[in-house]
């Protein structure tokens, strides 16, 4: 009988935290698109000559918010969908004209990006995020063991 050969490098006990390190750098990096567009830091050579004002606007104020919502880890769900999306609509506005391959048009980032956030659309924000801590206490307070709650018919 053949023994099962493991190829685990990293604990299985990790992968919570390395999926929220994943979340919230993913979200850094957004959110310094977003704070590049919107506040010039980091400066973004030649943005405003590429995008429309409105568009930078609009794009900028995506990426902050959603960047900044990424980190915290509050509304992860909804707001890695709706950058999931507009990571794909980046890419096939931007990218894909250039050319067919994403190494040759510069597009390798976006599809990770839209990818990434997917999966945090599916799998939720993991350990360290204010997701957790807002559904634990809707938890407690909607099944009756809240220190606030009066119990029936009792003073």
């Amino acid at each position: 009988m053949r023994r099962a050969v493991n190829f685990t490098i990293l604990p299985k006990s990790w992968a919570p935290y390395l999926q929220a390190i994943l979340r919230i750098m993913t979200g850094l990096l957004i959110l310094e698109h977003g704070t590049g567009k919107l506040l010039s830091f980091p400066v973004i050579p030649g943005i405003d000559q590429i995008l429309p004002h409105g568009l930078l606007i609009f794009t900028g104020a995506v990426e902050l918010i959603g960047g900044a919502l990424l980190v915290v880890g509050f509304l992860t769900r909804p707001a890695a969908f709706i950058l999931s999306g507009f990571m794909a609509v980046a890419y096939f506005l931007v990218h894909f004209p250039m050319d067919f391959f994403p190494v040759n048009n510069h597009g390798e980032l976006a599809i990770a990006y839209c990818f990434i956030l997917l999966y945090f659309a599916a799998a939720g924000p993991s350990v360290w995020a204010v997701d957790n801590a807002v559904s634990s206490s809707a938890t407690r307070s909607s099944s009756g063991h809240d220190f606030g709650q009066r119990a029936p018919g009792g003073a």
